[in-house]
């Protein structure tokens, strides 16, 4: 009892040190030490038995096993998306979009531009910062509530695309490694849902904005501000090429080299971006050191909660936990969903999630025959619900540090599209695969 009350103690910590804006390589081992007091793990390996579980030891190999398996992949990420960034290539394909759309279609227009980016490859955040600006600019001559800017880039980038099947970003990646699958694994419900998540989540976020106009909200303008600024940009063919790149990559290589394939296909990106737009950089250079800062502090703050989880699954309550999601009646894929889930939700990330949550239940499920397919895109979709909760980093940077926004502002709208819709998106993918489609 006093383990669980540790571990659901150290969870809701870790939410509202994060939520208060304290830096998640501080918050986390802090809450380690708290789980890991309360169940009465010792602190240090040289006060553990042999084999025995231990605060620093099981948090640094949480920590460091999650960056040597997933560094160049968070490096070629990062540097690929400044690249596109720098070059204004970004800007090129969300501006085409936005023209082609209207300032009557501005949300939709911003939810497209950061699809596109997220699915061709961009990183998360490289896709928020570069779009925002443009968002502001949309909102404002629309007459929008600015408290919806954050749900908008949110949804674009966290739901229908992340963990689609085909998708370049490691939450569709990871699952490879435990599963023996590739990333079109159950391609064709997750083609399903990702329909299903984008119509029923705009109309949402539609309704949402509508009702707020209607109580009479309306968009107010700050000092700070962003405005567009006015250079010259690719041509928007050469934008989307460098994104097609990667995805053809990663389509030729997945089955020889699985989740290396990533490199190869992210480094292609990079190489056709520089080639395609070299005359537009403004420093290519200083692009990559941006784009390398900025993966060291991403993957910093994924292993830092991977080494949380590290430190939760080493106690007693953990493997009570676990066994009651896998245990739960019906589908096997439902006590999966379930699992993997809870655990996002815990640590914050979906890639985080799913690096505890897989090693232990890919094998369990594997025995029961369960299809890897079916568990692959479960898993997936699954880790993208929960993982949005309130103290996720990629939340708290696109509410606070981006958008300039509260959570009491913001993060309703960004909980019902980027949590609550993932959620039934999941539900549908079961009852699809319970139904043997796509396996």
């Amino acid at each position: 009892m006093l383990s669980m009350i540790g571990l659901l103690g150290g969870l809701i910590l870790l939410i509202v040190l994060t939520m208060r804006g304290m830096n998640l390589l501080v918050v986390a081992p802090l809450c380690a030490l708290f789980v890991a007091a309360l169940s009465g793990i010792p602190l240090f390996p040289q006060l553990a038995a042999e084999g025995e579980a231990n605060l620093v030891g099981n948090y640094m190999a949480g920590f460091s096993g999650f960056v040597a398996a997933w560094f160049l992949m968070f490096l070629l990420g990062a540097i690929f998306g400044k690249v596109m960034e720098d070059s204004g290539a970004a800007d090129s394909v969300s501006k085409w979009i936005v023209a082609k759309l209207g300032m009557k279609q501005a949300v939709l227009a911003i939810v497209l531009a950061c699809a596109i980016l997220t699915y061709g490859g961009v990183s998360l955040f490289v896709v928020a910062f570069s779009v925002y600006p443009m968002a502001v600019g949309l909102f404002k001559q629309a007459n929008l509530p600015r408290r919806f800017i954050p749900a908008s880039l949110a949804f674009g980038s966290v739901t229908f695309t992340m963990t689609s099947a085909g998708s370049p970003e490691i939450q569709n990646w990871i699952p490879i490694e435990y599963l023996g699958t590739s990333p079109y694994a159950g391609w064709e419900v997750s083609l399903i849902v990702a329909v299903f998540m984008a119509v029923f989540g705009y109309w949402w976020l539609r309704k949402m904005i509508t009702k707020a106009v209607k109580n009479g909200e309306k968009f107010e303008a700050r000092k700070d501000d962003p405005e567009v600024a006015e250079k010259e940009l690719p041509n928007p063919i050469a934008g989307l090429l460098p994104l097609v790149v990667v995805l053809i990559i990663s389509f030729i290589f997945h089955d020889a080299l699985k989740q290396s394939a990533l490199i190869v296909a992210l480094l292609g990106g990079v190489i056709a971006a520089y080639l395609l737009n070299r005359k537009y950089f403004t420093d290519f250079w200083e692009a990559v050191s941006g784009g390398t800062l900025g993966a060291l502090i991403a993957i910093g703050n994924t292993a830092a909660v991977v080494g949380f989880g590290g430190v939760a699954k080493g106690v007693p309550a953990f493997d009570v936990a676990v066994n009651a999601m896998t245990s739960i009646p019906g589908s096997p894929l439902i006590g999966g969903a379930i699992a993997v889930s809870v655990i996002a939700g815990m640590t914050g990330s979906a890639s985080g999630g799913q690096a505890i949550a897989l090693p232990i239940l890919a094998p369990h499920y594997i025995d029961m025959g369960v299809n890897p397919e079916a568990l692959h895109r479960t898993v997936a979709i699954s880790s993208g619900a929960l993982d949005s909760l309130p103290h996720n980093g990629y939340v708290v940077t696109t509410v606070r540090a981006i958008c300039g926004e509260t959570h009491a502002a913001a993060y309703g709208a960004v909980g019902a599209l980027t949590v609550i819709v993932p959620l039934i998106g999941l539900a549908l993918a079961v009852v699809l695969f319970s139904f043997g489609l796509g396996i």
